[in-house]
């Protein structure tokens, strides 16, 4: 739903900030007190055209922002700012929640969010590819589980369809393309990689490299210990195994330093080893030297390590076979094809008797309230047809398209071909109100509704805007009581003249002044009679 809406210097509109609700709003007001450019900055907000016109006289841009609140899983926040400005010198700025996007960008974002009726301008309903997918959802759940399962199939199908699009060309490049992987396959195979072997590398590298220091530290390690001290301590245990029987802890420290001499014996065995296996000749270093190489050469080619390099190796190794056995692939392939595709045809044609049967219903309830709209000559059909070029889809092999023939013996047109706004607002409101609760285009705007409807057809309009507005946020500016009458929100647009400079003022009317609204535009002046007749209206 839309929260706050803003706009600056667009006609005589000054500066005019607005809080919308949730529900049925009802926007009234004096002519040419700017309720129409309420209307059109929406339009421009929602993509539509601007002309430079309309920037208000002595300013040189327009700006128009509002804040809209959308209940969608992908959304991480509810809350979305969207803004328009248009300089004098036709620069556009447009922003999503301070993104910087195009004016098709804003567009196509805006269609899925806002219906403007009363003109061919943001109207989803008037999108033939939106028409198969409200229908669908007008069927429910039995239509729902079988397209499920379709879809699944045509993504198999789709996948299918790509493997054997894959082409390698005549036999030239068929076998340039074997000579390349075979290359790449034989030259990871001779390097015969393991895992783990370049940290390992790596590691000895960097004992080589260090290996002078290594041996100068531990030739003065193994000096230190030495055998003098070993000797040392092996003559102190001697000394202190004479007096042992005499005292416990003489035993005590001669065991103490039994396991010191053994463990120095140790010690001075290792550091040797050490000192032996630090002894590296030049051709050990540049085997460690070249195996690096080679693996970094490898990397550069197939991989970031070792283990994706292997990867790369095995999927080769896969491309290889296949373009080897490509005719048995390739035959493997198109009769799985072939099965995938008889049991689309079977789903596709289970769909079309559930769509037929449900375009039935829809077309009687969609009739029935175009005739409660006054608009009994006008008949409603949803024509579909199946293909019989199995031309697949994601919706199967239907094409639907909503039609509208308005008068008695005119054929059935498309509805973007419908010429008068008021007729086409009538009908995009019929179709809104058998299709509300599976539509997902939150808010929905009416202008023009009222023209050309008598008392009873507008009583009728505004009872089925006030069912819409249950699961949508409705705007509607209109001239008639009736409808006014019906409002959650109403409001009052006003123009003033101040500093010989028109400005437009719009207000949230309280309930005492809804009924004054609905007495003033019922008869033209507020009287006892038509305040009587605004309360039995608003009741």
């Amino acid at each position: 739903m839309i929260n706050t809406l803003h706009i600056k210097n667009i006609g005589i509109i000054d500066d005019l900030s607005v809080d919308l609700n949730k529900g049925f709003n009802v926007l009234t007001g004096e002519t040419g007190a700017g309720k129409t450019l309420i209307i059109d900055s929406l339009s421009i907000l929602a993509g539509g055209r601007f002309s430079k016109e309309m920037i208000r006289k002595g300013q040189n841009y327009s700006f128009i922002e509002m804040s809209l609140e959308l209940e969608k899983e992908e959304l991480e926040d509810s809350t979305i700012i969207i803004s328009r400005e248009i300089n004098e010198n036709g620069k556009n700025m447009c922003k999503i929640n301070g993104r910087m996007v195009t004016v098709n960008e804003l567009k196509n974002f805006m269609k899925n969010v806002i219906d403007i009726h009363g003109q061919h301008d943001n109207q989803s309903l008037l999108e033939k590819n939106t028409h198969i997918q409200l229908l669908d959802k007008f069927a429910g759940k039995e239509l729902e589980d079988i397209k499920n399962i379709y879809i699944q199939k045509y993504n198999e199908y789709n996948k299918i369809k790509l493997e054997l699009a894959r082409n390698y060309g005549d036999e030239k490049e068929k076998q340039r393309k074997l000579d390349l992987l075979r290359y790449q396959e034989k030259e990871i195979e001779d390097a015969k990689l393991k895992e783990n072997e370049e940290e390992e590398l790596e590691n000895r590298r960097k004992v080589i490299m260090n290996s002078e220091k290594i041996q100068e530290n531990l030739t003065q390690a193994d000096l230190q210990i030495g055998e003098n001290t070993i000797d040392s301590i092996n003559t102190a245990i001697r000394n202190l195994e004479k007096i042992e029987d005499l005292n416990d802890k003489y035993k005590k420290i001669a065991e103490n330093l039994k396991n010191i001499y053994y463990d120095l014996k140790e010690i001075s065995i290792d550091i040797s080893n050490l000192k032996e296996d630090n002894e590296f000749d030049e051709e050990t270093r540049n085997d460690i030297e070249n195996r690096l190489d080679l693996i970094y050469s490898l990397k550069r080619k197939y991989g970031n390590n070792i283990e994706e390099i292997l990867k790369y190796k095995e999927n080769i190794s896969k491309e290889i076979f296949e373009i080897e056995n490509l005719e048995e692939y390739t035959n493997k392939l198109k009769k799985e094809i072939e099965i995938i595709k008889k049991e689309m045809l079977e789903i596709c044609n289970k769909m079309n008797k559930i769509r037929l049967k449900v375009a039935e219903e829809l077309n009687t309830k969609i009739n029935y309230e175009l005739a409660d709209l006054e608009m009994k000559n006008a008949k409603f059909k949803v024509n579909i047809e199946f293909s019989k070029k199995e031309e697949y889809n994601q919706n199967g092999l239907n094409d639907v398209e909503f039609l509208i023939s308005t008068n008695i013996g005119d054929d059935f047109k498309e509805l973007v071909k419908i010429a008068s706004g008021g007729e086409m607002s009538r009908i995009m409101l019929a179709i809104k109100t058998v299709l509300a609760d599976v539509d997902d285009v939150p808010i929905l705007i009416f202008d023009e509704i009222d023209t050309g409807i008598s008392g009873i057809a507008s009583n009728s309009v505004g009872n089925k805007m006030k069912t819409i507005s249950k699961k949508h946020q409705v705007l509607c500016i209109t001239h008639l009581a009736t409808i006014a009458a019906k409002g959650d929100y109403n409001y009052y647009i006003s123009k003033k003249i101040i500093e010989d400079k028109t400005k437009t003022e719009i207000k949230l009317l309280n309930e005492e002044e809804v009924i004054k609204e609905i007495a003033r535009i019922s008869s033209g002046n507020i009287t006892e009679i038509s305040l009587k007749h605004a309360k039995e209206l608003r009741k």
